[in-house]
């Protein structure tokens, strides 16, 4: 496979917490899947993995370039973990449309978290023949 495009982003945790604290339900439905939501949801670091996934989806918007514009929706971008942690990254709907017409096949993103911040960081990756 072939590196097409390159995204990273970086968010506050506190910034998170701040638009769940005070939207709720309807800021955790609007931004992440129900699978994302459980995943997020059923741990004493909610707030980390929300953030994480949260920075996953601003990486993936960024590797896409096109911003949140289109009709792409926050939930288009879902990662959820593997069972040894690994995030693994799924696109739906327009999302995915736009990334096949770029060439990307498949998007690789990595998560952290420390204190403060999440940072995430997502790869495009096509065929080795690919643009």
């Amino acid at each position: 496979m072939r590196i097409i495009s390159h995204g990273v982003d970086i968010v506050q945790c506190s910034r998170v917490e701040q638009l769940w604290k005070g939207h709720g339900e309807h800021f955790l439905n609007r931004v992440y899947t129900p699978a994302e939501q459980r995943y997020c949801l059923d741990t004493r670091v909610t707030v980390e993995r929300l953030s994480g996934r949260f920075a996953a989806k601003e990486a993936v918007m960024k590797c896409l370039g096109t911003g949140w514009r289109g009709g792409i929706e926050w939930t288009d971008i879902e990662t959820l973990s593997d069972p040894l942690g690994r995030p693994l990254c799924t696109l739906h709907g327009k999302t995915a449309e736009l990334a096949r017409s770029l060439g990307i096949e498949q998007v690789q993103v990595s998560i952290s978290h420390a204190g403060e911040y999440a940072v995430a960081t997502a790869l495009g990756l096509g065929p080795a023949g690919s643009r």
